[in-house]
């Protein structure tokens, strides 16, 4: 747990709306949308909107929250991750710091919340779990780092025992899970990386390599909505 948030929850008749900051494609909206939610999404790259499949709206993360988190029952950010991982550190670019700025902005909005990142931002976090592929029955390690302001426990942790396709290249029966980062792939490998994340609607190689498997966001999406059934109903 981290920053008590005070949780309300929703009308009576109604679906929980969640809003998804930095949404990219749609991974973690689709978590939720499984768990129960209604879904919004924001991002500063207009293209998310050719394969989003919620509501899309295009601006800037941290505005559209400080203008209309109030009307949310929950906020989910992925802030970009590139200033935490090790491409940072040899190509030489500045990329934005936005976890602080981000769980700033949550906190003045006083809804729940959730963060996520990859597994080298953890300094940059307040007491995060960690989600990995087989805790889902997912045929990929792929670790991101959460963290809430509600109680949020993790599945059991398989151990790493099954060997990993090199990255760009199809599973086979001694290398069954997939490596799935950036590069220049075929098609036949995106589509198959799409499906070991459980993304089928995403085309794109970049769309997939940047997502988050949306059983994550059910786990999450689940936890919240235990919280919002036994909150005791208060104002707006």
């Amino acid at each position: 747990m981290t920053h008590p948030t005070p949780i309300r929850p929703p009308r009576a008749g109604t679906r929980p709306r969640v809003l998804d900051l930095f949404c990219h494609r749609g991974g973690m909206a689709m978590g939720y949308h499984q768990a129960g939610f209604d879904v919004v999404g924001v991002d500063l790259d207009a293209s998310c909107a050719e394969e989003y499949p919620f509501t899309f709206v295009h601006g800037d993360a941290i505005e559209y929250l400080l203008a209309h988190g109030h009307e949310y029952d929950l906020v989910h950010g992925s802030p970009p991750c590139q200033a935490y991982t090790p491409l940072n550190a040899y190509n030489h670019k500045t990329y934005p710091d936005l976890i602080a700025p981000t769980r700033t902005a949550m906190r003045a909005v006083g809804r729940p919340y959730v963060i996520e990142n990859v597994e080298a931002a953890r300094p940059e976090m307040v007491n995060p779990v960690m989600l990995c592929g087989p805790m889902f029955g997912l045929r990929i390690y792929r670790h991101r780092l959460f963290e809430a302001s509600f109680p949020l426990v993790p599945p059991p942790h398989p151990a790493h025992v099954a060997r990993c396709s090199r990255n760009g290249y199809l599973p086979t029966l001694e290398r069954p899970f997939m490596t799935i980062t950036g590069g220049r792939h075929s098609k036949a490998w995106q589509r198959a990386a799409a499906e070991a994340m459980g993304t089928p609607w995403i085309t794109t190689i970049r769309g997939v390599c940047e997502a988050i498997p949306p059983a994550y966001a059910k786990h999450i999406g689940q936890a919240a909505l235990a919280m919002l059934a036994q909150a005791p109903e208060v104002a707006a």
